[in-house]
């Protein structure tokens, strides 16, 4: 069995993955809370949280699970928080050094990369492989506060980087966008709670790069015309067109994330077989929607990750140390680097 830990920003998390059944056990604590009050994640802040919260949440592993089948320790090791990933590592190389298992770091995106096949492994984990087969080449849209990116996984299982972001990620513009019309933190959430009492036509926002051969995607643009729209309006008028603006600026934000998957999937010499979605704001509901439309008309299924496995969590960096050993990076207890701007490669 695989023990992996994460704690790449504001969530500390254990969980422990077994080939022969999935995940027997995952154990989560969160920050919202905390952060809520700042209006953001404060790296500090999460740090402590981090030192406080580690040690509960593996003795709670330890003791409804067990340890004496655990063979792999898996960590976290970047992209994210330098300080919030020391102590993920730190903690990790302790319990391999203790437990006497190797240990090997794994990519915070490539977790989200494989967060989509948790729940097939789980209906059938002998026949996963198989299935998995049938499946690939697969196109992927990693949609997060600080991540969008389109990949692929080809039929031996490699990663490769088609587009990302040139400067907002899609849930940072989401974040930004509910901070410019006075909502809480996160944003994300409050945005489309409050999109779905709007017209997603109100308002005419920009969807950001345009060319249709350009997969890249840019939401910098976006938040600076929701900037100047609600500086030409009053303050009353914007409490009152809140809904109206939420929709609007969602939806431009989901145009822009189905268009360029639309895009890929349609590209020349493009044969998937299948369309997954993954990240913290694949949880939208507009967005989610959107997607499955795409995978519709292209004719392959979607896999998007569960709730659970959407933001920051360990089950899917124990699945990824499984399910794609080649993107881990092997070391002993004393050696694992950390990188807080490690990229998928």
């Amino acid at each position: 069995m695989i023990l992996a830990l994460e704690s790449s920003c504001d969530e500390t998390a254990v969980a422990v993955f077994d080939p022969r059944r999935g995940l027997v056990g995952e154990w989560v604590h969160s920050q919202i809370a905390l952060h809520e009050q700042h209006g953001g994640v404060v790296p500090d802040l999460a740090t402590r949280e981090h030192l406080r919260h580690f040690a509960p949440l593996l003795e709670r592993a330890r003791n409804e699970v067990g340890w004496e089948r655990i063979s792999r320790i898996a960590v976290t090791n970047g992209p994210g928080l330098a300080a919030c990933l020391v102590i993920g590592v730190a903690a990790a190389k302790a319990l391999a050094f203790a437990l006497r298992v190797p240990l090997v770091g794994a990519n915070h995106l490539r977790g989200h990369v494989w967060s989509p096949f948790v729940a097939l492994h789980a209906e059938a984990p002998a026949d996963f492989d198989r299935r998995l087969a049938g499946l690939l080449p697969h196109l992927g849209l990693i949609v997060s506060g600080g991540n969008t990116l389109l990949f692929a996984i080809d039929e031996a299982r490699r990663v490769r980087v088609l587009a990302s972001t040139r400067d907002d990620a899609a849930g940072e513009a989401l974040d930004k966008g509910a901070k410019l019309l006075g909502l809480g933190y996160p944003g994300g959430p409050i945005v489309e709670r409050l999109a779905a009492g709007g017209r997603a036509d109100a308002f005419d926002f920009p969807r950001g790069i345009g060319r249709r051969d350009e997969l890249d995607f840019s939401f910098s643009g976006l938040k600076t015309s929701l900037r100047y729209r609600v500086e030409k309006m009053s303050p009353d008028e914007v409490l009152a067109r809140r809904p109206d603006l939420c929709a609007s600026y969602q939806q431009a934000v989901v145009d822009a994330l189905a268009r360029k998957t639309r895009a890929a999937l349609a590209a020349d010499g493009a044969s998937y077989r299948s369309l997954g979605l993954s990240g913290g704001v694949a949880n939208n509901q507009t967005l989610r929607a959107a997607l499955d439309g795409e995978a519709r008309r292209a004719g392959v299924p979607l896999f998007a990750a569960q709730p659970r496995h959407t933001g920051d969590n360990a089950g899917m960096i124990a699945f990824a140390a499984w399910a794609d050993p080649d993107g881990l990076d092997r070391a002993t207890g004393t050696e694992l680097r950390v990188d807080p701007s490690a990229a998928l490669a």
